[in-house]
Parts: C-alpha cells; structure tokens; sequence
C-alpha cells in the first residue's frame, strides 16, 4: 500500500512536517515523487518510520538513527528484539514508579504506613538498573558479579538523605569537571576538585575505595567505547581528560 505524506502522518501519529523533516535530513526519503509533486511513501518506508519512532521513544537521537539505519550491518530483527528488550526494561521501572504511587497513596489516606527508604525506591531501582544498562557488562568483567551486585545493594540501601547527597554530588561534578576541561589542564587545581569528587560519588557505590581500584576506572573510562562515549557526548576528549585527572590524583601519574 502507498501513502502520501498526509496519510502516513495519519498513520504513525506524526506531523507531516516531521515525514517533510525527515525526508530533507535524508532520514526518511519518499519511494517516489507523483506527477502531481507529492511525496508518495510504500511499505518500505513504513517499516523505516516505524524503526525510527522506535528509537526516538527510546531516546536516541536523529543523528545517530540515522547512522544506525544506514549501517551496511543493520539488521531488522535483531533491532526490533533489542527494542523489546528495552522497552521491556521501561515497562519494569514504569511498573515500579507505579506501585510506588499507589503506595504513596495510600500511606497519604492512613491506610497503611511507608517508611522513607520506600518512598525513593522506584528511583532507587532506576538507578541502578540504568547503571547495569549502560555499563554492567564491562564491569562485571573487571570487577566480578559480587563487587557488581554489592554496588547495587548499596544504592538500593541509601537513605533519602544519601541519595539526594548523590544527586547533588553528581550535579557538582559535572560542573567542575566541566569548567575543569575548559582549561585543558589535568593537574589543575579544578581538575583535582573534579577527581576529589569524583572519589566521593565513587564512595557512595564502594564499600572499600582504593587509589589502585580509582585509577584503573578511570582507564576502563577510556579504553572502553561505552565508558568513553557517555563521557566524551559533554565534550569529546572528557574521558581522557579526567582518567588523567584522577591518575594524577590518585600518584599514578605525575
């Protein structure tokens, strides 16, 4: 079946300047041009839309949508199983922001009593699970499942007092780490408040900091694509920059 701009953003639940969007991006080209101008869209242009408001609802970006789509290595079904995966994954914690609603509810009509551990949990659970997400598989391999699932025990232990201290300590480091870079100097003072703070943020998922285990964090940091990509998307060359940072504070680097 074949769609004209007005009819597939019918369809899908997007503007037509969106589709219009798209298609100048080279996103999303139309099969053919009619004699009458109109973008006409088939089947196969379906699927792509559906692929793209598939990650869009996943948060990934056109840029990298479209690199992704038009990787030579792109594979329909294995994307379409990742996306169930993930979406899967957004189901759980939306079911665990729920339950914590309901909850909350009810402790507000005395129906039952909820301590202040509860109250943050769906947060909590967040956390943790976005971390094993992100990074869990390259941790688990250089420091084992244990040291992995302890970390998370820790985080889903913190008081409503020690997780807003996190949140807030987060926030400073990428401040500081930030107005640090902008002087491209690691040994700098600024840098060194960033690896200080750095240590502290580690403190709160460690139960035994050392300088050794810091430093070599900080070169996964870098020798690793994923660790290196969520650093370097604030600004290419940032992992680099702080793993210098914290090997400068932690003596293994002078």
């Amino acid at each position: 079946m074949e769609y004209t701009v007005q009819q597939l953003a019918r369809l899908a639940g997007v503007s037509p300047r969106t589709l219009r969007y798209y298609d100048e991006i080279g996103l999303l080209k139309p099969a053919r041009i009619n004699p009458s101008g109109y973008r006409i869209y088939g089947t196969r242009e379906v699927d792509r839309l559906q692929q793209i408001l598939f990650y869009r609802e996943l948060g990934v970006s056109l840029e990298k949508i479209m690199a992704i789509l038009s990787s030579p290595n792109f594979d329909r079904m294995q994307a379409l199983m990742e996306h169930r995966e993930k979406l899967l994954e957004k189901r759980a914690q939306l079911d665990l922001l729920l339950a914590n609603v309901e909850k909350t509810i009810a402790a507000c009509g005395g129906r039952m009593e909820m301590s202040d551990q509860e109250k943050f949990m769906g947060f909590k659970q967040q956390l943790v699970e976005e971390n094993e997400r992100k990074f869990g598989k390259e941790a688990r391999e250089k420091y084992g499942d244990e040291a992995v699932d302890q970390s998370g025990r820790k985080v889903l232990n913190m008081t409503r007092e020690q997780h807003a201290q996190l949140e807030a300590l987060s926030n400073e480091l990428t401040e500081v780490l930030r107005e640090a870079f902008k002087s491209g100097d690691p040994a700098s003072e600024l840098a060194q408040e960033a690896a200080d703070l750095h240590r502290q943020w580690l403190c709160f998922f460690w139960d035994d900091y050392s300088r050794e285990a810091h430093a070599g964090l900080a070169e996964m940091y870098v020798a690793d694509e994923r660790f290196r990509a969520h650093y370097d998307k604030e600004q290419p060359g940032m992992a680099a920059f702080l793993r210098d940072a914290i090997l400068i504070y932690t003596g293994q680097k002078s």
